[in-house]
């Protein structure tokens, strides 16, 4: 049974991440207001500073969630570690950038300095994490490098955990903004909580 809820747990974490991985490619096929564009200002939208960051941000924060979980495989890991590295490359380059981009993203956040400092730290939690990781490895330090990398995929899975939360909080908040401001925060802090108890226990 144990392992019956193990193996459900994963596939719903694998499914999550590679649907939200995949969601930016929406923003290519729709309306420009789709989504979270919607509450942003048409100066904001015609910037074309924020309009790069925007989709430097949800295309390789996108592909960071998609390949990132594959990260986690003991199967991956023991049998194809040269694959293991490589995913890893590009992972840690994909965040480089997009961590970047949404930092910069923060400033303009909606819902005023709440939200804006809620995602600036998100964006400096998730490179701080990743390059720590890097760096471990780089030393050799397999241990530190494992940790480092659940707390670094914990920021990012904010991209899921965001895209439940919103409705949610937008229904029984009643409007957008306040629970833009809640998520700011709920969709990484949680996460990041969770991570330490993983690290704690497989340590």
């Amino acid at each position: 049974m144990k392992s019956l809820t193990k193996n459900i747990t994963w596939w719903v974490f694998s499914f999550f991440c590679v649907i939200i991985g995949i969601y930016p490619l929406l923003y290519f096929f729709i309306d420009r207001l789709f989504g979270l564009l919607g509450s942003k200002s048409p100066d904001l939208l015609s910037d074309t500073t924020w309009n790069i960051a925007f989709y430097g941000h949800i295309v390789l924060g996108g592909l960071a969630l998609l390949i990132g979980w594959l990260q986690f495989s003991k199967k991956l890991r023991n049998k194809h570690i040269i694959w293991h590295r490589r995913i890893g490359i590009i992972y840690v380059i994909s965040v480089l950038i997009s961590g970047l981009c949404s930092v910069y993203l923060g400033f303009h956040a909606t819902g005023g300095l709440v939200s804006k400092i809620g995602f600036i730290s998100l964006g400096l939690v998730w490179l701080s994490t990743t390059a720590l990781a890097f760096k471990a490895i780089k030393n050799g330090n397999i241990t530190k490098h494992q940790n480092f990398m659940i707390y670094s995929y914990a920021a990012c899975f904010a991209a899921v955990m965001l895209r439940i939360w919103l409705p949610l909080l937008t229904i029984s908040l009643g409007d957008f903004i306040p629970a833009y401001r809640v998520v700011a925060w709920l969709c990484w802090v949680p996460n990041m909580l969770v991570a330490y108890f993983i690290v704690k226990r497989k340590n």
